[in-house]
């Protein structure tokens, strides 16, 4: 690593090219059906229906579960990085699909057609927003209807991060109602009940279907303005899926109206109030609705374990080897060259300034969902601590080694290998071992774009409340950081040279 050559300082790009290559390399199953799915119970339960249904029709199938918001799963259908993902109308017609004033389902049809995008019929349910208080909450001040709420100034509102944001949110309810409430906040929607229950916050937005509403008794404010259209479950899906698997075309007419309301929240509870797998519940649905019956594969917490460490390895190794490999010589150059070693410096800052979230969703458009993109914006992370480290390392060495090194006619490159690079190298090893507990940390953020690792028990342990299913991903990326650090320990030991080991 310290013998690094010099013919690397001027092909930082080239390494680029080689890390996103790598990461593409990664395996992924290219012949089956991809079906995504939202961070929300419901939508996985729908996905796992879908994924179900094709199972037994002995299609290949693979689910990419919990993958974001509506705009990912969106953008990955159009890219093609997914196959079939559920929706529901009032979300096209309101936000995604909001510039052409849709009137009904057969021009929303139309719509979706002219982007290559087919739509099941409706399955059946409308779910679409309310919003909620404590039942006693709203008795005590004779709120009924979203309209009363007009009267009480001081009332917390708390809604999901989408629906802040969202043109059928709250901005325009706010509008529609002329709702003075300046109290407002943004959070994870299954976090906002318990928010709700504890007290901290007086109105959320919920779902109609969400199993939470009869759990917590918290009563839906009537919508009396008519502000929030219907928000009909459907299953968006590529049409050209048809013409290579036509029994989809069958799978989607027997889906149609099939899940009522009830059905649709019975099944929210099994899995959010009494423990259950989504994929146990879509397999009782698909057998007690058209008795057939799916295969069940349970992993257990090791098997889990297991491959999520496998992938947050691959996450980390990859993008932190890729930084090593560009960030040393980076540091080279800066060290030398001042005013370049600025603009090196200053954009690798910028990079590490931007929100890790966001830098996940900008690396979307570029490479889809999955590994590659969270492999790239790691990388992009790691490159700041060992790219200034190895310049502070190199600008640190005393001014008469390097003429010394100068008079015994060394030449550049050499005195850069024998001289310059051994003698920055606990510098440079602090940069790598920084950057890399950085890495391990914020690695657990690419599970939001189904790249898997310790954030995936993490994100569904927060959807479903269960609070050992977020260690079972909080506390191996604990122990990952802490083994990263004691490896790199060991080699600065090993590395260092003999004169610099205190």
């Amino acid at each position: 690593m310290l013998g690094v050559r010099t013919q690397l300082l001027g092909r930082p790009v080239l390494c680029i090219v080689l890390m996103l290559c790598m990461a593409l390399m990664i395996p992924s199953p290219c012949h089956a059906i991809a079906v995504g799915s939202k961070k929300f119970t419901e939508n996985v339960i729908l996905a796992e229906i879908i994924s179900g249904m094709m199972e037994v029709q002995g299609l290949p199938v693979k689910h990419e579960g919990e993958l974001g918001g509506t705009r990912i799963l969106w953008d990955a259908l159009l890219n093609g990085d997914i196959d079939i993902y559920p929706e529901y109308t009032g979300t096209l017609i309101q936000e995604l699909l909001s510039g052409e004033r849709i009137s009904g389902f057969s021009q929303l049809r139309r719509s979706l057609s002219r982007r290559g995008i087919a739509v099941s019929s409706p399955l059946g349910f409308n779910n679409t927003y309310v919003l909620g208080m404590m039942r006693a909450r709203a008795h005590t001040l004779d709120i009924r209807a979203i309209s009363d709420l007009h009267s009480h100034p001081g009332l917390r509102f708390g809604f999901s991060n989408e629906f802040m944001a969202r043109r059928d949110g709250w901005p325009g309810l706010k509008a529609a109602y002329h709702l003075p409430q300046s109290d407002v906040r943004g959070l994870d929607h299954d976090l906002a009940y318990r928010a709700l229950d504890q007290g901290t916050l007086d109105v959320i937005d919920l779902y109609a279907t969400d199993a939470e509403i009869a759990y917590y008794d918290i009563l839906p404010l009537r919508d009396d303005r008519g502000y929030f259209p219907e928000y009909q479950a459907v299953y968006l899906y590529r049409k050209q899926l048809l013409h290579q698997y036509p029994a989809l075309g069958t799978i989607m007419d027997r889906l149609s109206g099939s899940i009522d309301s009830q059905a649709m929240a019975a099944m929210n509870a099994a899995v959010k109030l009494k423990g259950k797998s989504e994929r146990q519940v879509a397999a009782g649905f698909i057998q007690s609705r058209f008795g057939r019956r799916i295969e069940q594969t349970h992993s257990g917490p090791w098997q889990r374990l297991q491959r999520n460490t496998v992938d947050h390895l691959i996450l980390v190794g990859l993008s932190l080897g890729a930084a090593i490999i560009c960030a040393i010589p980076l540091g080279v150059v800066a060290a030398r060259r001042r005013r370049l070693g600025q603009l090196i410096l200053g954009t690798a800052g910028v990079l590490q300034t931007i929100p890790a979230l966001a830098l996940l969703v900008f690396m979307i458009p570029l490479l889809g969902v999955g590994a590659a993109p969270a492999v790239l914006a790691l990388f992009l992370y790691s490159l700041l601590p060992i790219i200034r480290n190895t310049c502070s390392g190199l600008l640190d060495i005393p001014r008469g080694l390097i003429d010394s090194a100068v008079v015994l006619g060394l030449p550049p490159r050499a005195r850069l290998r024998m001289i310059e690079l051994p003698l920055a190298t606990r510098s440079i090893l602090s940069g790598i071992k920084i950057s890399a507990v950085i890495n391990v940390g914020t690695a657990t953020l690419g599970a939001l774009i189904g790249a898997g690792g310790y954030g995936q028990p993490i994100l569904t342990g927060i959807r479903l409340n269960d609070t050992a299913l977020i260690l079972q991903g909080a506390v191996p990326a604990a122990a990952l950081a802490l083994l990263v650090q004691g490896l790199f320990e060991l080699v600065e030991k090993r590395l260092l040279p003999r004169g610099l080991k205190s």
